[in-house]
């Protein structure tokens, strides 16, 4: 059993695919995934998926990549919160890798999420590139540990992902995990405990080996969980339920 805790399925390089993935997906023993909402724009798109596939879940919140579009607001999300299919708040964050100059936007975004997850009780879904410092700093101001949640595609130090692990928060490996430049991440892979870990696609991004450089879609997660398995010596299989036990409890989906 696998599963994958976080892709973007709905975006349109999937489309007219949907019942072909998830038998793709049946096919490599993934059992269930989160389609992960960026804009306000796409979050139809994200809910109608989950309606339709008893297996997919959905989650509600702006991307901090996105400058310019509707700005969420704790109602607004609080709104979209009350979906029967929507888990948690996110994806959200901070990005200083992309975007440049004044981005106290992005930050009030941030927090923004972070208050509604508290108000609703359901876990975050967070980014973070090149804004570490920043993102653990606001999930200790804004109290983020009250109800906890996921550091998804995680590439930090170690140091990031205790920190996380400290405030009660889930560490999500992606396809990186298995890049040959990925030393320094198999090693943190190697060191999170397990009943604190899980695993994604981030379909249709970074496919994991021997898919790299291919458009990534949930059926290929299984190779994420072979990658870490390498490093911690084990078996795919026990990474495999292990995460998928963690995305069922953290996410409160009914296996």
């Amino acid at each position: 059993m696998f599963v994958d805790s976080h892709c973007h399925i709905n975006f349109s390089d999937f489309d007219g695919e949907s019942d072909a993935l998830v038998a793709r997906m049946a096919a490599a023993n993934v059992t269930h995934a989160m389609c992960i909402s960026v804009t306000y724009p796409e979050w139809p798109s994200v809910v109608a998926l989950a309606e339709r596939y008893a297996n997919i879940y959905a989650t509600a919140g702006v991307h901090p990549d996105y400058e310019d579009i509707e700005e969420p607001t704790v109602a607004s999300l609080l709104e979209r919160a009350r979906h029967p299919k929507v888990q948690a708040i996110g994806e959200t964050g901070l990005d200083y890798y992309r975007l440049q100059g004044d981005l106290e936007w992005q930050r009030e975004r941030f927090r923004t999420h972070i208050r509604a997850a508290r108000e609703c009780g359901k876990p975050l879904v967070i980014h973070t590139r090149s804004a570490s410092d920043d993102t653990l700093r606001l999930m200790r101001e804004e109290r983020a540990a009250e109800v906890g949640g996921v550091m998804h595609c995680f590439t930090e130090t170690w140091e990031v992902a205790s920190a996380a692990l400290d405030l009660g928060f889930h560490i999500s490996f992606s396809g990186i995990v298995s890049f040959k430049s990925a030393a320094d991440l198999r090693d943190v892979a190697k060191r999170v405990p397990l009943e604190r870990m899980l695993i994604e696609t981030d379909a249709p991004y970074l496919a994991p080996v021997p898919f790299r450089g291919k458009r990534n879609e949930p059926s290929y997660v299984p190779h994420v969980a072979a990658a870490i398995a390498a490093v911690r010596e084990t078996d795919a299989e026990t990474i495999g339920r292990a995460t998928s036990q963690n995305f069922f409890s953290l996410f409160r989906v009914d296996p």
